[in-house]
């Protein structure tokens, strides 16, 4: 409107009456009137022209809106996050220190020294898996500016600035399961190595800081970084880390005053330094050649935090599919992120192609077969419920809502993967009788030649025919040992190569010569605790959040880029009585990461008392914390939180392994302190100690 109005005005001027004193210029006018009317007449047409042009604009703009996808909500939320994130730290950093309610609670440390609390006993920390450090030694040209540069750990820059590179250096040798031909990736050495995971995202920190407080530094504090791609006895051959890591305890141990080692290991480093242990006593050149007094004369506690000695579930759905739980949601909410047919990301291929060339996947797959994980029909969780529920659904009363998990019904923790919903729930009897999953129609029937258009990504499934993945379909269920069959049909190169180095049975005669390879030494189900009665053993580990126990699995939909990988957690399955199933995963206590019955089993009852696993009877404790989520943001990942990783910011874990270091007892910090099921479930397994 507002143009038409101008496009008038500028056509249809009224003549202005001029003024007295511009009545001597009119002859001059008179001389240059005609020039003002061709102006106007140019004028006009001008205005015409940016009208027709403003209209056209506007038909330009009504066009039909585009359409909202997925993606797009995925990224406005993340922006809002990260804003939102950004917005509350910067507030936090204005206001003042001394304000109620910002003032941090005092660190744990601090608390200890005013108590009186002074070092003791040198401490060795051993990180667990993929929270060390790598950095390139050598690589290839697309390496070029990278030298001694993260390529795990810290900032992760690389991996949007050359991600194929990246991947390609992470990668060890398919073969021989060590450094691939021109490339050497190794371990960042120091406390640096696993103080922190990524910026802001702390691992041993606040342990470390909290152990200066009362007067650690270098001298007494030592972290045994080392290489966690690699299986435990090639991160000697190759490194001679388990050596460094000898001579390191037996030098803190003569520079300190002749004061036994506290070792405290996280995670997979519980069952590295099992494996250290059994290697330092026996005799070279497979061993250390320390002789069986070598563990009593220099250790004094070991101190396990979220250990992972029987094993990891959710090993399972990283070898089957890449995937955990976190994983099978974002492909259930959006489809595309991950595995895109149109960009051909094949992300989760790129994941699986890499982390089947690290050996140390398989020394997490869980161990003791059915006698410790259950069978089709029975588990030694079969009695737990993941989630709470309404009264009138409780049977009996409510004893143990002091964990916030009540008892409703049994659930077939022991098939650890199952081919649908119904597979999972009915009795073994009524498996045969239960019709296959619907499968996936593909030309030729073969799964070895790919799609030239996604790319070719090698994950050892190219090399599995259609007709062997419809046999494993058919068994509709598996439990861990029929598991450990499974995986060596569909990644034999990689099992070939693992077990050479891992074993996941339970020995029958720990006497047998067999038993001296280095392969059983990290299972301690396969092996003996040293000569070493004064010694302590600690299980702490955090409680009370649903953590991966079992699946439920289907074949993969059909598509360009989604043939590599054939198997995919059903997420759609869910909605169990109980509420232990969401998302295609069945869920039991643990830390998120390893289920308490992998965590406590051994000190509950496996190492308890004399015994032909712990032959000195070395004392064991359990202690565990329950898991109490943050008050606010300024806890951070909180203060009394038991997840896997963040529970090493735990003040109450804090202060236990301060106390041990500073020459306390098991009996003197309290003994056992458990929350959860651990000794029932222990009592149900029925195992020779």
């Amino acid at each position: 409107m507002g143009s038409i109005l101008r496009f008038r005005k500028l056509c249809f001027l009224e003549p202005v009456k001029s003024s007295s004193h511009d009545e001597k210029t009119k002859s001059e006018g008179k001389k240059i009137s005609e020039a003002p009317k061709i102006d106007d007449q140019k004028t006009c047409q001008s205005a015409t022209t940016l009208l027709l042009e403003e209209k056209a604009k506007q038909k330009k703009q009504k066009k039909i809106p585009r359409e909202w996808r997925c993606i797009d909500s995925c990224c406005w939320t993340i922006g809002y996050l990260c804003t939102t994130w950004w917005l509350l730290l910067f507030l936090y950093q204005c206001l003042p220190a001394n304000l109620p309610g910002l003032r941090a609670p005092e660190p744990p440390g601090a608390r200890l020294r005013r108590e009186g609390l002074t070092p003791l006993h040198p401490v060795v920390l051993v990180p667990g898996i993929v929270t060390g450090g790598l950095e390139l030694w050598e690589g290839r040209p697309c390496s070029d500016g990278l030298f001694r540069r993260r390529l795990w750990g810290g900032s992760f820059t690389e991996i949007f600035k050359r991600p194929m590179c990246w991947l390609e250096h992470l990668s060890l040798d398919n073969e021989t399961g060590l450094d691939p031909p021109g490339i050497r990736v190794r371990a960042v050495p120091g406390l640096v190595a696993a103080d922190y995971f990524a910026p802001g995202y702390f691992v041993w920190a606040i342990l470390i800081e909290n152990l200066a407080r009362i007067g650690y530094e270098g001298k007494n504090m030592y972290m045994a970084a080392y290489d966690w791609r690699l299986s435990f006895q090639n991160t000697e051959m190759r490194d001679q880390s388990l050596s460094r890591l000898k001579s390191k305890i037996e030098l803190m141990y003569v520079t300190n005053g002749f004061k036994k080692v506290v070792v405290v290991p996280h995670s997979m480093g519980v069952i590295y330094f099992l494996h250290f242990m059994k290697w330092v006593e026996s005799p070279p050149p497979m061993g250390g050649g320390g002789g069986p007094d070598w563990c009593s004369k220099h250790i004094k506690a070991i101190m396990n935090i979220g250990p992972t000695f029987l094993g990891v579930p959710k090993t399972v759905g990283n070898i089957l599919s890449a995937e955990s739980k976190d994983v099978a949601f974002i492909r259930a909410m959006a489809p595309g992120l991950l595995d895109s047919e149109i960009l051909g990301l094949q992300t989760l291929e790129h994941v699986m192609r890499v982390s089947r060339t690290w050996d140390s996947i398989i020394s997490l797959l869980p161990k003791g077969g059915e006698t410790i994980w259950g069978n089709l029909d029975w588990s030694p969780e079969e009695d737990h419920v993941c989630a709470s529920t309404k009264k009138k659904h409780l049977k009996g009363n409510s004893t143990d809502s002091r964990r916030g998990f009540q008892e409703l019904e049994s659930t077939n923790y022991g098939r650890i993967v199952s081919f649908g919903k119904k597979a999972s729930e009915l009795h073994s009897s009524e498996l045969s009788t239960l019709n296959s999953p619907k499968q996936v129609s593909l030309s030729n029937g073969n799964s070895q030649v790919p799609n030239a258009s996604c790319g070719k990504v090698w994950t050892e499934y190219d090399e599995v025919s259609w007709e062997r993945i419809s046999k494993i379909v058919e068994n509709k269920a598996y439990t861990v040992e029929t598991m450990l069959d499974l995986i060596r049909s569909i990644a034999p190169k990689m099992m070939k190569r693992a077990e050479a180095h891992f074993s996941h049975g339970i020995a029958d005669n720990l006497d047998d010569p067999k038993y001296d390879h280095y392969k059983y030494w990290s299972n301690p189900l396969e092996t003996k605790l040293p000569n070493a009665p004064d010694m302590e053993i600690y299980c702490l580990y955090g409680v009370g959040i649903p953590t991966e126990r079992s699946y439920v699995y289907k074949l993969s939909p059909s598509g360009r880029c989604r043939s590599n990988i054939p198997l995919q957690i059903d997420s759609s399955a869910g909605g169990s009585q109980n509420g232990c199933l969401k998302g295609g995963v069945y869920f039991v206590d643990g830390d998120e990461t390893v289920p308490v019955l992998s965590a406590g089993f051994m000190c509950a009852k496996g190492w308890r008392g004399k015994n032909r696993f712990n032959p000195s009877g070395i004392h064991t404790y359990v202690r565990e914390y329950k898991h109490k989520a943050p008050a606010n943001f300024l806890e951070g990942r909180g203060l009394e939180s038991g997840g896997h990783v963040d529970i090493m910011g735990n003040v109450a874990l804090i202060e236990d392994v301060l106390r041990v270091a500073a020459g306390a007892s098991g009996v003197e910090i309290g003994g056992d302190r458990i929350y959860s099921d651990i000794m029932k479930m222990s009592e149900k397994i029925n195992i020779r100690v």
